[in-house]
């Protein structure tokens, strides 16, 4: 299978992508599939599916730049366009309603010390946020479908940095950036948890730099299928994927640069899943594991980008301050 080679990254204010028309709400959310072959900064994957994700869709928006501010307005009823202006402290983890986009103002928003409990809801955006030393996850997603979690940083905190769990569904999670910290992004959260997990849990990991992070890139239990595709991995000191319990993960048209364990099935007690590699490049780093089976097939049409154009894509695009 032979790949076009990236087209240059296109912005928020273009009409259409290559001949697709497209419907923008004020939080930049899509309401049609982006099917190009080519990156752009459009939401894709497992959010466009399940009704799509809109977020706070037209809502005028409105700025924050205390900690009450900014939860007062995400745990407000009906829609919300939240935008981050400068640093705000948290402390613990903070509901986010549904029906909101919390969105940073710039390349220099952020959010500290605690994170964003997004439980319970569904149509949630999180975008061009710089989440630093939170005290147990950045963003943790439960019961909850149809988000979307784009162009944000992570580095320093206490767990994870995005864990998705507990019969979620209908995720992307794209254009990223973690560095500087250890459990990354968590798919799953028991081997026990069958009954509430299978059927669930379908995730897209799109366009985002795994920066020396350490593992879970993610780590996945029960999601068939999750889709690994067009990410960076530069430096990864444990492992960049996990497939376990069965998880079935398609890993496709990914840069693994100086990983010595790009993916594997199983991990710690956890029994292996299934996992499909292709078309993936490597860089002084090992061939990975696949096998086990065949993935459910993908509920949307999303064009790969040739993963030795990978590297240069998300290092140019990932991170806050690119949309």
């Amino acid at each position: 299978m032979t790949h076009r080679a990236s087209a240059p990254l296109r912005r928020w204010r273009m009409p259409a992508i290559l001949g697709t028309a497209v419907a923008l709400t004020a939080a930049g959310a899509l309401t049609t599939q982006h099917t190009a072959s080519a990156a752009s900064f459009n939401q894709v994957g497992w959010a466009t599916q399940c009704g799509g994700t809109s977020g706070g869709g037209s809502a005028a928006p409105v700025t924050v730049t205390s900690a009450s501010a900014l939860i007062s307005n995400m745990q407000a009823g009906g829609s919300r366009v939240i935008r981050v202006s400068g640093t705000i402290n948290l402390s613990g983890m903070q509901k986010v309603a549904a029906d909101k986009t919390i969105i940073g103002v710039g390349g220099g928003a952020a959010i500290t010390g605690g994170g964003l409990n997004v439980s319970k809801v569904s149509n949630v955006i999180i975008r061009n946020i710089n989440f630093r030393n939170w005290s147990d996850d950045a963003v943790n997603v439960e019961y909850s479908t149809r988000v979307w979690i784009d162009h944000n940083s992570f580095t320093g905190g206490h767990d994870g940095a995005v864990d998705i769990k507990r019969a979620s569904d209908c995720a992307t999670v794209s254009w990223n950036r973690t560095f500087g910290h250890d459990k990354t992004f968590l798919l799953g959260h028991s081997d026990s948890n069958s009954a509430e997990d299978s059927g669930k849990l379908r995730v897209t990991y799109a366009y985002n730099f795994f920066d020396g992070s350490n593992q879970r890139h993610p780590r996945v239990r029960f999601g068939n299928p999750v889709h690994v595709v067009n990410n960076y991995y530069r430096n990864v000191g444990s492992y960049g994927v996990a497939s376990t319990q069965q998880g079935c993960v398609i890993v496709e048209g990914n840069y693994f640069e100086n990983v010595a364990d790009p993916f594997h099935r199983g991990e710690g007690s956890s029994p292996a899943g299934a996992l499909v590699a292709r078309n993936n490049h490597f860089v002084n780093s090992g061939s990975g594991q696949s096998g086990g089976g065949s993935c459910r097939a993908l509920g949307y049409s999303l064009g790969v980008d040739s993963a030795s154009s990978v590297k240069n894509t998300v290092m140019n695009g990932a991170g806050p301050g690119k949309i």
